[in-house]
């Protein structure tokens, strides 16, 4: 009677141990902070493009650093909310958010008429341009020039938006598409490609790290607007976050941030 007495409490003991080690869990989020779990607390997941500097990319530290990285991470502690920031595929975007593995995309993402039929934007809290980055030494003086020549862009990017609505478009020889700027930089740089289009303030970035090697035609070919992108019809999440932005602004905090990472206040108000 004792032995059997002994393995039913040895049962119940292990059984105890199992059930208080599944409930001591932790959650690790993609840049590498590990934070101890808090059921009571909302965690926001933002789809990110990690190599689209200086918004949202990997230091040499493979960090997820940049201006878009702080401004969500302060955004969320205004919020009360935890931040887990996920790397997707640029193309699938709107896949990510719509089917809920991300709540936010937000990383240098453009305001434009078809995004908004499928995402809720915030108000615009920066200014941008599509622009034409050549070599320092590239005859390419004007968009004309870019007639007859490969021309290199991210692919599902406004960027292809902003070439497709000029006349230029329909004289270029070919459009090659990346994965992200950075590829198409180093395919520039290889003769591979005569041009790219690219964001203002991503090639601004490059220009000041790699001087000599880039410069950017006078002729931008779009201005626009970043806002950041909520699932369509969540307007509890979208209110938050707009009142957070608010909040920021008034108070100073955005206008830090962008001086961080721009060197002035480039905050929309």
């Amino acid at each position: 009677m004792k032995r059997r007495l002994f393995i039913f409490l040895t049962l119940v003991f292990a059984t105890i141990l199992l059930v208080a080690c599944a409930g001591a869990t932790d959650t690790t989020t993609t840049d590498g902070a590990d934070t101890e779990a808090n059921e009571d607390t909302e965690i926001l997941v933002i789809g990110v493009d990690d190599k689209f500097a200086p918004m949202g990319f990997r230091d040499e530290d493979n960090e997820l650093t940049g201006f878009d990285i702080d401004y969500a991470r302060a955004a969320a502690e205004y919020m009360g909310v935890e931040v887990k920031f996920q790397p997707i595929d640029w193309k699938t975007k709107e896949n990510e958010l719509s089917s809920d593995r991300i709540d936010l995309i937000w990383n240098g993402y453009t305001i434009t008429p078809e995004r908004e039929e499928k995402v809720d934007f915030t108000k615009p809290y920066l200014e941008n341009a599509q622009v034409v980055a050549v070599l320092e030494d590239s005859p390419i003086e004007s968009l004309e020039d870019l007639e007859g020549e490969v021309i290199g862009l991210q692919a599902l990017s406004s960027a292809m938006d902003a070439l497709e609505a000029n006349p230029i478009y329909e004289k270029v020889a070919e459009v090659t598409e990346y994965a992200d700027n950075v590829l198409a930089l180093n395919d520039l740089k290889a003769g591979r490609v005569e041009a790219v289009v690219i964001d203002e303030v991503v090639i601004d970035y490059y220009m000041a790290q790699e001087e000599g090697t880039f410069r950017v035609l006078d002729e931008g070919l779009a201005p626009e607007q970043y806002g950041v992108g909520v699932k369509k019809g969540n307007t509890d999440l979208l209110d938050r976050l707009q009142k957070a932005l608010d909040e920021m602004n008034e108070d100073g905090t955005a206008a830090e941030i962008s001086e961080k990472w721009f060197g002035e206040d480039k905050i929309l108000k």
